[in-house]
């Protein structure tokens, strides 16, 4: 099948698959093969993802979202239950750390999923990026 068969995405449905971590193209196959690694090519349309790479341009959003809610909330409790120090400690380290696990792969399938969208190539990346 060629890009033709595949229906035209709007960038609110090209976000959705790419936080579903779903293939950009067909949205059906997945995008992630382990943890944060993408697919060499989708598995359903051949979709080649190889130069589709977000690299580390997760981590920043991720920070900002994350450092948000978890000093937010932080700053809650501490005025709301003043609890000792260690508690903080307790509660937020493991909490950062599964909101960290469970948001970088839905951010990074989103930036993959816009690479695609806004400049897909299935050639290989000249040097200099021209």
């Amino acid at each position: 099948m060629s890009d033709a068969d595949y229906p035209e995405r709007s960038n609110k449905e090209t976000i959705r698959l790419g936080f579903a971590g779903r293939c950009p193209r067909c949205g059906q196959g997945r995008l992630f093969k382990r943890y944060l690694v993408v697919v060499d090519a989708c598995p359903v349309c051949g979709l080649v993802l190889t130069e589709h790479d977000a690299g580390d341009g997760a981590v920043v959003p991720a920070l900002l979202i994350l450092g948000t809610i978890l000093v937010g909330l932080a700053l809650w409790v501490e005025f709301k239950f003043e609890p000792a120090i260690w508690v903080h400690f307790v509660l937020w380290g493991p909490i950062g750390l599964l909101m960290t696990l469970w948001l970088l792969p839905r951010l990074k399938g989103i930036g993959v999923a816009l690479q695609h969208k806004h400049r897909s190539t299935e050639i290989a990346t000249k040097p200099g990026g021209t």
